[in-house]
């Protein structure tokens, strides 16, 4: 049951970490500087100040809205960092491509590293990147924008984002995210129009899996 606790929306609390809907522009972690410091983290210590521990397990990019989850003890920051980690988690998200996407899914491959001389832009280095992939299937068309699933099956910086807007050619899908200020027209919506729509994972204190969904609000 989603309630709001001071300026978050609580979407679960558990007995040891708490999900959370991320509003686009806010940052998942402090940044430098004072202009950086309101984030999902200190949003979450102040609701919580019981938490114990570092808390922040994973990140989405300031631009993302969406699901997250942060651990309030250090025994689960540990078990559910080593889930994101190895990969044992499940993630879906929502965008709109600003462009049509010819196959109704598929898969890219393209591994990536950050540009240094634009970061926090990042790139597709076939030789020194790491490598990136992303499942995508189209659920919805209109014209020549297209909404899809993505479900990434690893977690670089921006790979939805560098992925969605690669062209065909090289090997992504051609159309990037509407509203990319980094990689696309930001002119063409009032944001980045990519959601964490669903999270899941082993719960650290009770070894179930639990899901989780946020309707994307675009």
């Amino acid at each position: 049951m989603t309630e709001v606790a001071g300026d978050l929306v609580v979407v679960h609390r558990g007995e040891a970490y708490v999900v959370v809907d991320k509003p686009a522009g806010v940052h998942s972690v402090p940044g430098r500087g004072p202009e950086k410091q309101d984030s999902i983290a200190t949003r979450v210590r102040a609701a919580f100040p019981e938490a114990d521990g570092p808390i922040s397990v994973h990140r989405l990019d300031l631009d993302t809205s969406g699901l997250m989850v942060l651990a309030l003890t250090r025994a689960a920051h540990r078990a559910l960092s080593i889930q994101f980690m190895k990969r044992k988690t499940g993630k879906t998200y929502a965008a709109i491509l600003d462009g049509s996407v010819a196959e109704e899914r598929g898969a890219v491959d393209l591994p990536l590293i950050v540009d240094w001389p634009n970061r926090p832009r990042q790139m597709v280095d076939h030789e020194r990147g790491r490598p990136a992939r992303t499942l995508y299937a189209v659920t919805d068309r209109d014209g020549d924008r297209t909404r899809v699933e993505f479900r990434p099956v690893t977690g670089r910086s921006h790979q939805l984002r560098v992925h969605a807007s690669t062209p065909r050619e090289a090997g992504g899908i051609g159309a990037p995210i509407l509203g990319d200020p980094l990689y696309g027209d930001p002119a063409a919506a009032p944001r980045l129009l990519l959601h964490a729509d669903m999270l899941g994972f082993w719960d650290p204190t009770t070894h179930e899996w639990v899901k989780f969904a946020s309707p994307a609000p675009f």
